[in-house]
């Protein structure tokens, strides 16, 4: 555990799973935190769960999220701009193993007020999530039923725990919500913050424009002599910078038509422009050229390797050394 600790997977992540149901008669739902990309890498296919697996998991399940509210005590395990834009996001910093403070729980009670207020006519969903989705945000799910909804305690924990499908372990958490007093609700109509909406782009939402066919040397030069389409994908820095409507999404390099681009670019006779910001040299386009359909063009020959030259002060070092 320790190893994937330091790595960056929180302690006992994999030991409870991803999801739970919605709680029966509440807009609430628990889950674990989902990881970013990053994280997500250093777990086998099975576990991964980020915000997308999120979003599926509810799809499977007829739920929509509307908010979610994050009680970790850090931002290192995603962003909220990991979510797409359909969702928001309110985090409120939460110490783990003690009972979370009064102001804490006024904050909850605020978050989820404002929600039911402005989501009356839908049935979107409230995610609440720790790092294990199960001890504060147990007991500030607990709170709310009971000093909110006026639910007895005993109901209140065992409605979460099936629902979660994993019981709130700490007996703090729990002694508290047994006998504990009741919060004041006072305040609890004003809003202490604002929810950040989500800026990632939904799944389905990117169609990349496809290229105009090979053979129509005429739709190519209309398009302009130094147009996207007509860049190899690896001779240009959109390939790991921001996707573009123009090309692929990022990906391994592809064989490119580089023998017809000459075909299509006649102006381009004496070689294709140097780009400065080119990672690759353009001796490497001959590697990647290949026959277009209908039109066998031969690949182009690879330019003569530089040969090293040696100085004279390296000869007189090498005389030296033997």
């Amino acid at each position: 555990m320790a190893y994937k600790k330091k790595r960056g997977i929180p302690d006992r992540w994999t030991d409870y799973q991803a999801l739970g149901k919605r709680i029966p008669g509440t807009r609430f739902i628990a889950f674990k935190v989902p990881l970013q990309q990053s994280l997500i890498r250093l777990l086998p296919a099975s576990e991964a769960f980020g915000p997308l697996e999120l979003l599926r998991l509810l799809e499977e399940d007829k739920e929509e999220l509307g908010l979610i509210i994050d009680l970790t005590f850090t931002t290192r395990y995603y962003k909220s701009q990991d979510l797409p834009s359909s969702v928001h996001y309110l985090k409120i910093y939460t110490a783990g193993h003690e009972v979370p403070s009064d102001s804490v729980i006024l904050s909850f009670k605020r978050a989820v007020q404002a929600f039911l207020r402005e989501n009356k006519s839908n049935d979107r969903l409230i995610g609440v999530h720790c790092t294990h989705g199960l001890n504060r945000t147990g007991y500030l799910v607990c709170r709310y039923l009971i000093d909110v909804d006026g639910m007895d305690p005993g109901k209140a924990i065992e409605l979460f725990n099936r629902s979660r499908g994993h019981s709130i372990e700490r007996e703090n958490y729990l002694q508290d919500l047994c006998c504990g007093p009741k919060r004041s609700n006072q305040g609890m109509e004003d809003p202490d913050q604002e929810p950040v909406q989500g800026k990632a782009n939904p799944r389905g939402a990117y169609s990349p424009r496809p290229c105009p066919p090979r053979d129509n040397g005429e739709a190519a030069l209309a398009m302009g002599p130094h147009h996207d389409y007509y860049m190899p994908p690896h001779q240009t820095t959109r390939l790991w910078g921001h996707p573009s409507p123009l090309l692929p999404p990022p990906g391994p390099l592809l064989p490119m038509p580089t023998t017809e681009l000459f075909h299509y670019m006649p102006h381009w006779g004496g070689g294709l422009p140097f780009h400065s910001h080119s990672p690759f040299p353009y001796p490497v386009l001959p590697r990647y050229s290949w026959s277009g359909p209908g039109r066998p063009f031969p690949p182009l020959p690879l330019d003569e390797p530089q040969k090293h030259h040696t100085t004279g002060r390296t000869k007189h070092r090498q005389r030296k050394r033997h």
